[in-house]
């Protein structure tokens, strides 16, 4: 039985689907899906906490799914722009993981985790997945995953 570990990046699944399909990303069947048959070693789910109740209750979902919820804070700053990037924290979890793992699997179509990939997939022999809103996933995260699966059909909410 594979060993594998989940990585989400919750805030680009929601805009990036959300922009192209007007609609949201299946938690539960993508859980159903990567969990199907292997050992999961863990299961994270990376967020903005902007203190926000209906936020606050997609994360206890996320948790009863089976999802170890990791929350930065929200950042506005002065000039009106804001701030919560998640990407350092994912590398750094995905490579704590590589030595306990068979599988990666990487929700996000953010081309800067190609590095990570490659790295889990070459070098540790790690086999990485991505799932990415086909139109919104980088090129090169796709041609770096050993697989790459389109979020569409039953992992869309509509």
């Amino acid at each position: 039985m594979d060993r594998v570990a989940i990585f989400v990046d919750v805030q680009n699944v929601y805009y990036t689907v959300k922009q192209s399909r007007g609609c949201h990303f299946n938690y539960r069947v993508f859980w159903d899906q990567v969990t199907a048959g292997r050992e999961v070693v863990c299961a994270y789910a990376y967020a903005i906490d902007r203190k926000d109740p209906k936020q606050i209750q997609f994360q206890q979902i996320l948790e009863t799914i089976g999802f170890t919820v990791k929350l930065k804070p929200f950042i506005q700053r002065a000039d009106g722009s804001a701030k919560g990037d998640w990407d350092v924290g994912i590398t750094i979890d995905m490579l704590e993981q590589a030595s306990q793992i068979d599988v990666a699997v990487l929700a996000s179509g953010d081309g800067d985790f190609d590095l990570i990939v490659k790295k889990l997939r070459d070098p540790h022999g790690v086999m990485v997945e991505v799932y990415g809103e086909k139109s919104l996933t980088a090129a090169s995260l796709i041609q770096a995953a050993n697989r790459y699966f389109p979020i569409e059909g039953p992992l869309l909410l509509s």
